[in-house]
């Protein structure tokens, strides 16, 4: 999906037009992928816009700086001040917010230490990630990609340079008639999506994998988990074998993008009867729930964007 450009980004404080947030060819990020960056959506409610769990989203943003030793001059706050400010001023939402912290131009070569920090916050118009099927459910494959091994690059920072593993993991997927593709670890145990944390249900327990198996620290997987808890339904944290996807009662991804999408199937194998299994669409709908307005935001989830009344509508 082409991107749909808004009127302001925020940068290192200011809001300057879309078209003016460049980079030079030789920045260090454009050289060596030194990004960190988050995925936030903020939906459109009955009294307003309100960004999901915006401060544990930046917080996660400052965290992988820190792994990187890429030094931030703004605080938390600071920066989840930009982002309802972006919304605010662009007058957009629902829309999907990129933050992303990287290292400009400065000095040719591997050594990041003389490259200038930039931040950036833009917002834009975003539908469904995986498509319009997503609510009943996607096919999906077991990708040839291994996900990056620990001690290679770090899996609990979301950086640019991650994704290029990711990248190969989808369009290998794509290719092949699937819609996404799921990742093992270095050890051959199920680690994650190309962008979107992995849940099985198997005799009414809900598992996933943990942080060592190579998996980003999801702000959607933690909120599943939550849900999860408030509804009584059995957790487990393990390492999950390949051939549990083929048997599970239930899988489903989480994310940001993805939010909470369904698996009917894994390598042409269908997943249970093929449709969103009673524990899928549980947690669905306490989720969609929340975010949509129509629950009480009992979990404090929610931040609303400051918007007059004479505000445009948003889109």
């Amino acid at each position: 999906m082409a991107i749909q450009s808004t009127e302001k980004i925020w940068h290192n404080g200011k809001l300057i037009p879309w078209d003016q947030a460049t980079l030079h060819v030789m920045s260090h990020v454009v050289n060596y992928g030194s990004s960190v960056f988050e995925g936030i959506r903020c939906y459109a409610l009955p009294n307003g816009p309100a960004i999901f769990r915006a401060n544990e989203h930046v917080q996660r943003l400052l965290d992988s700086a820190k792994i990187y030793r890429i030094d931030v001059d703004y605080t938390r706050e600071e920066i989840v001040s930009g982002l309802l400010e972006v919304v605010k001023n662009n007058g957009v939402w629902p829309c999907y917010i990129r933050p992303i912290v990287l290292r400009g131009y400065g000095e040719a070569g591997v050594n990041p230490f003389n490259s200038p920090t930039e931040v950036y916050i833009c917002n834009y118009p975003w539908g469904k990630y995986l498509g319009t099927d997503a609510e009943q459910g996607v096919d999906v494959c077991v990708s040839s990609w291994t996900r990056i091994a620990p001690n290679t690059l770090p899996a609990i920072a979301k950086s640019g340079a991650n994704y290029m593993n990711s990248q190969l993991i989808k369009m290998e997927a794509i290719l092949n008639g699937y819609v996404e593709g799921i990742a093992l670890d270095v050890n051959g145990f199920v680690s994650e999506g190309s962008g979107e944390n992995i849940f099985v249900v198997r005799n009414g327990s809900l598992l996933t994998a943990p942080l060592g198996n190579s998996v980003l620290p999801g702000i959607t997987r933690d909120s599943v988990l939550r849900i999860a808890r408030e509804l009584d339904i059995p957790i487990v944290e393990q390492m999950i074998p390949r051939e549990m996807l083929y048997i599970a009662d239930e899988v489903f991804f989480s994310g940001t993008a993805a939010e909470i999408t369904p698996v009917r199937s894994v390598d042409k194998i269908s997943v249970g009867k093929g449709v969103a299994g009673p524990i899928t669409k549980a947690i669905q709908k306490e989720f969609y729930g929340i975010i949509r307005g129509e629950k009480p935001d009992k979990f404090g989830w929610l931040t609303p964007v400051p918007v007059s009344s004479k505000h445009p509508v948003g889109v």
